[in-house]
C-alpha cells in the first residue's frame, strides 16, 4: 500500500469524520484538538483524510465551498473565491501544436492568486482551534491573500518576506489589509524557516502549504478544472501544466485525484498527468524528477524573474513528486526568456498574468517541441496570479508607451494616416 493511500477506517481520534495522517509514518491524529503540521513521531508531512468521500452529485452552489463535502467544513472564512475561468487560446493552441488548449486563469480570485482557496479553508480552521496571530512565509501571494483572509476573521496577521525580492503590488496588498509586514534579511526559504519556529513555540498559527488544510482548498482547483473541461469538452484532460514553486498546488491536485479514484468518480485512466513547470534559476523539483530521488536537495542560491516560485525548498515535495510520477506526468525548467514570451502569448490572448504563471505555457512549448507532450493531447494550463501582481514586470515585457504631439493632427501624422 503506498504512503500516500487514502484507504483505512475512521480512526478514533477523528473530529466529524475528519482526521490527519502522517504520509511517512501513517501515524494518525485529531484534525483540531491540539494545532500540529507536521507528524509527532517521525515530523513527516501531515494529509486531512475523511471517513467519507463524496462523489460527483454531492457537489452544489459555485466557488470553493460548492465542494464543501470534500473539505471539513461545511462554509469557510469565505469572499468569495473559486469558480475561475477555464479560457480557450486558440492562437496558442495552434502555435503549440496541441489538440486542444484551455488556460486555468486563477488570478480571478478575490486577491488575485490562487492562494485565496487555501485560506478561506485555512483561516476557518485557525477560528475553530482559538489561535490569535495568523502568520506566513512569502514571495507576496501568499502574504496578499492571508492578510485579507485574516482581516475577513478578525484575526491578527503577521507576514515575513525576503527584503527587496517581492513585487511591490503583493506588498501593497498585505499592508492594505493590515497585516504586520516584517522584511527578512534572506530568502524565502529563511523566512519559512523562521515562520516555522515561531509556529513551534506557539507564537503563531503557521498558514503556508505546509498546514495540510491549506491544501484542501487548492484541491478545488482540480475538481473545478475537471468539471468545466468534462462539461465544455465532453471528456478530461490528458494533461494538467502548472507552476511549481513550494509545489502545494501539485499536492493538492494529486490529492484530489486519488478521492475521486476512492470513491470512483474518476477512472485510473482518466487521470490527466502532472506537469510541473520551474524556472531554470529555481528547479529544484526538476533536478529531482530527472535525477529520480525521493526528495528534493535544497537550493541555497535562487533567482528568477517568476518571483512567485523563487523557492528553493519546496516543502511539499515528498507529496508532489509521487503526484507527478504516479500521473505519468514529468518536470521541466524554462528560461527567463521563455517566461517572459509566454507571458507575451497569453496577454494577446487577452489573459494576462505574472510571470511565474506563464511557467505553464513556457513549459508546455518545451515539452510539445522536444516531442514529450503529443499533438493529440488535450492540456489545461494552469495560471497562478494577475499581471498587476507585478506590475513592473508587465511593464518590462509589454510595449514602450509613444510620446506624440497633443493634438490630434499631430497623433494621425504620428500614425501615418
Amino acid at each position: 500500500m503506498s504512503h500516500l493511500d487514502l484507504r483505512g477506517g475512521t480512526p478514533a481520534c477523528a473530529d466529524d469524520g475528519v482526521w490527519l495522517t502522517c504520509i511517512e509514518c501513517g501515524e494518525t491524529f485529531a484534525a483540531f484538538q491540539e494545532v500540529r503540521y507536521t507528524c509527532d513521531d517521525c515530523d513527516g508531512l501531515l494529509e486531512v483524510r475523511y471517513d467519507d468521500l463524496p462523489t460527483w452529485e454531492e457537489f452544489a452552489g459555485t466557488g470553493v465551498w460548492r465542494y464543501a463535502a470534500a473539505l471539513p467544513f461545511d462554509e469557510g472564512v469565505s469572499l468569495p473565491e473559486g469558480a475561475t475561468q477555464l479560457h480557450d487560446v486558440p492562437r496558442l493552441e495552434s502555435d503549440i501544436g496541441v489538440d486542444r488548449l484551455r488556460v486555468k486563469h486563477e488570478g480571478m480570485n478575490p486577491t488575485g492568486s490562487f492562494k485565496d482557496r487555501g485560506m478561506t479553508v485555512g483561516v476557518r480552521v485557525a477560528k475553530e482551534v482559538g489561535v490569535d496571530r495568523l502568520a506566513c512565509a512569502s514571495t507576496g501571494n501568499t502574504s496578499a491573500a492571508l492578510a485579507a483572509y485574516g482581516a475577513r476573521g478578525g484575526i491578527e496577521t503577521l507576514v515575513l518576506l525576503p527584503r527587496g525580492k517581492v513585487a511591490a503590488g503583493k506588498v501593497a496588498q498585505a499592508s492594505l489589509h493590515g497585516a504586520r509586514i516584517l522584511e527578512v534579511d534572506g530568502n524565502f526559504d529563511t523566512c519559512l524557516d523562521i515562520v516555522q519556529d515561531l509556529a513551534r513555540q506557539g507564537k503563531v498559527y503557521l498558514l503556508n502549504s505546509l498546514n495540510p488544510f491549506r491544501l484542501e482548498g487548492q484541491k478545488t482547483i482540480g475538481l473545478e478544472i475537471l468539471e468545466q473541461f468534462r462539461d465544455e469538452e465532453g471528456s478530461y484532460p490528458d494533461r494538467i501544466v502548472l507552476p511549481v514553486g513550494n509545489a502545494g498546488n501539485t499536492a493538492a491536485l494529486y490529492k484530489c485525484f486519488r478521492e475521486l479514484q476512492e470513491t470512483g468518480a474518476l477512472a485510473p485512466a482518466e487521470v490527466p498527468a502532472l506537469t510541473g513547470v520551474q524556472a531554470a534559476g529555481a528547479a529544484p523539483m526538476v533536478e529531482a524528477i530527472q535525477e529520480g530521488t525521493e526528495d528534493t536537495r535544497r537550493w541555497e542560491e535562487v533567482e528568477t524573474r517568476a518571483t512567485a516560485i523563487r523557492i528553493g525548498n519546496p516543502v511539499n515535495a515528498p507529496k508532489a513528486l509521487p503526484g507527478i510520477r504516479e500521473t505519468g506526468g514529468t518536470a521541466v525548467a524554462v528560461s527567463e526568456e521563455a517566461i517572459t514570451r509566454a507571458q507575451r502569448d497569453l496577454a494577446e490572448e487577452g489573459v494576462g498574468v505574472e510571470p511565474a504563471s506563464a511557467c505553464s505555457v513556457a513549459g508546455l512549448r518545451k515539452l510539445r517541441e522536444q516531442g514529450v507532450v503529443g499533438a493529440g493531447e488535450q492540456v489545461v494550463c494552469l495560471t497562478t496570479g494577475h499581471l498587476l501582481k507585478d506590475a513592473e514586470a508587465a511593464v518590462r515585457a509589454g510595449t514602450e508607451p509613444e510620446p506624440v504631439p497633443g493634438t490630434t493632427g499631430g497623433v494621425l501624422d504620428y500614425l501615418g494616416d
